[in-house]
């Protein structure tokens, strides 16, 4: 039988070295622990030095019974992967078996995005005059202009900004640090709201993110969404919009306009060029919808 400590030891051991947070800790110690019980019902006498190639694809042929979808085989292949990197380091596996494991291939999905023109209805959008209409006005151009996850926004606090450079400092997604852009209309509407607006929202003891709630607390991801697709109805936009759409929309109209696909990558906190190459495929089908709306032989 496998020690299950091992398993304990690869989780630490990524959670140091790869700066994995708590949420995808759980999700490795869970498909690593329905691995171990597998592995102990079906191959009881087997321990990790004997693992072999066709132990795991038959593993993974039964998660593909269960139907679990293409993106979570995928998921539970990448954390295998990574436990069998753990193996071989250790010198408890000879062979490099994560190398001859192949990822399934997905589907590939283009991200939706906004027209520049939805954009600017997006932002010129007018709101009930006070503090929160300073707030919304300063979080739609904020989120456009640097590209931030909505997790990334909603945690930013004032002392991760600086104006005067037109930039801040993002806490994204590991515990990375990186820095985003804000451009002179996030900049300008973040300035007025942090001078008139802010103050009204908050309270004695209020904290200390940049954008909060009508009870002076931080703004939660659930209201900043709302936020985004009461813009939306204000702007008459027919498209389902969401704050991620608005990401999409950063990376795809800066690679447009000819900005380098390294940069994007960058400031989209993106781990791996692959994920931020999607947004060349999203310019292209842009392209073609172009050439066909106006070509007169198309």
């Amino acid at each position: 039988m496998p020690d299950r400590s091992e398993i304990d030891h690869c989780l630490a051991r990524l959670a140091v070295e790869r700066g994995h947070a708590p949420h995808t800790q759980t999700i490795h110690r869970i498909i690593l622990d329905r691995f171990f019980a597998w592995l102990t019902h079906h191959h009881p006498s087997l321990d990790w030095p004997s693992l072999t190639l066709p132990v795991l694809r038959e593993y993974l042929a039964a998660q593909q019974h269960r139907r679990l979808a293409p993106a979570s085989l995928k998921l539970e292949v990448v954390v295998l992967r990574n436990f069998l990197r753990h193996l071989l380091e250790e010198r408890i596996l000879t062979t490099d078996l994560a190398s001859l494991l192949e990822l399934p291939k997905l589907p590939r999905h283009l991200p939706e995005t906004l027209g520049e023109e939805d954009v600017d209805a997006l932002l010129a959008v007018r709101w009930p005059d006070g503090p929160l209409a300073l707030r919304n006005r300063a979080l739609l151009e904020t989120l456009y202009a640097s590209g931030m996850r909505v997790a990334e926004v909603a945690a930013l606090r004032e002392e991760q900004l600086d104006l005067s450079e037109g930039l801040a400092r993002v806490i994204g997604k590991g515990s990375k640090e990186r820095i985003v852009l804000l451009g002179e209309s996030a900049v300008d509407a973040l300035r007025i709201y942090l001078a008139e607006g802010r103050p009204r929202l908050l309270r004695a003891r209020g904290a200390g993110e940049v954008f909060l709630g009508v009870h002076g607390r931080r703004l939660t991801t659930a209201r900043l969404w709302g936020v985004v697709q009461e813009a939306a109805r204000r702007a008459g936009l027919a498209t389902r919009v969401y704050p991620h759409l608005l990401r999409h929309s950063f990376a795809t109209h800066m690679l447009s306009r000819g900005a380098d696909l390294r940069i994007i990558q960058e400031l989209l906190g993106h781990a791996d060029l692959a994920t931020t190459e999607i947004y060349t495929h999203v310019d292209q089908q842009r392209l073609r919808s172009i050439h066909r709306a106006h070509h007169p032989r198309s």
